[in-house]
């Protein structure tokens, strides 16, 4: 089973699942909001990669209501639940069934946002990734990256989870969804540093680099452009 298929048999709970797998959901998206610099009333471009049922671009269309976006996944009946979600903004909204793996650069955009996505990547696909959205980005653009984060060591990474799983479970999540997770993370997840996520940003070219906010395994990633011609 691909990781399209593993995400298309979760998508009738997804979204409220992952306000519960999630302990600092709100804390995540608020910041990720604060972070981005534009006018509000700006007809910004973005493009969403791993952008499963378009929560993130829920998000972000809260705050720029006239902004652009396409929607990237490799799950299609995620894309559809997205579609259905900004069915009022159909303007504004473009789909593509896709493995971002192999994204090519055809346009440029003000924001390139990611959430929950990355860290199924292997190492060397991410920090490749990273190299095409820096080259997708406007000369002022902004990338920021919702994801997970290896554990230095693996009693650090044995601590991340225990207080995850000790957490969903207070949330009274169902066990066969929590299951589920593990499963999935089981097969699919490939955390990485977040030393090496920095680095790789860097080395892509991003002028600024940092995860502004993290709580436990999940931090805000921003990256900045900033090239002045």
């Amino acid at each position: 089973m691909t990781v399209g298929q593993a995400f298309d048999r979760s998508v009738k709970y997804y979204d409220d699942w992952m306000k519960l797998a999630l302990p600092s959901y709100d804390a995540l998206f608020s910041t990720a909001l604060e972070l981005i610099p534009f006018d509000e009333k700006s007809p910004i471009k973005v493009l969403d990669l791993g952008a499963g049922t378009g929560l993130f671009s829920e998000h972000i269309l809260s705050k720029y209501p006239k902004a652009e976006f396409l929607l990237s996944d490799l799950a299609p009946k995620m894309l559809e639940v997205a579609k259905e979600r900004f069915r009022g903004n159909d303007g504004q909204f473009k789909y593509l069934v896709d493995d971002y793996r192999h994204y090519q650069v055809t346009r440029k955009y003000d924001l390139v946002i990611s959430s929950l996505s990355i860290h199924h990547l292997e190492d060397i696909e991410k920090k490749n990734l990273f190299t095409k959205i820096y080259q997708s980005l406007k000369n002022t653009g902004i990338f920021i990256n919702i994801d997970q984060i290896k554990g230095p060591t693996q009693s650090i990474q044995d601590l991340y989870w225990s207080d995850w799983l000790r957490k969903v479970r207070e949330k009274e999540a169902p066990e066969e969804q929590i299951l589920a997770s593990i499963q999935r993370r089981k097969e699919y997840d490939k955390d990485a540093l977040l030393v090496d996520q920095l680095r790789w940003l860097s080395e892509a070219g991003f002028a600024n680099a940092d995860c502004v906010y993290k709580n436990y395994f999940i931090g805000v990633f921003f990256a900045s452009k900033e090239i002045n011609n």
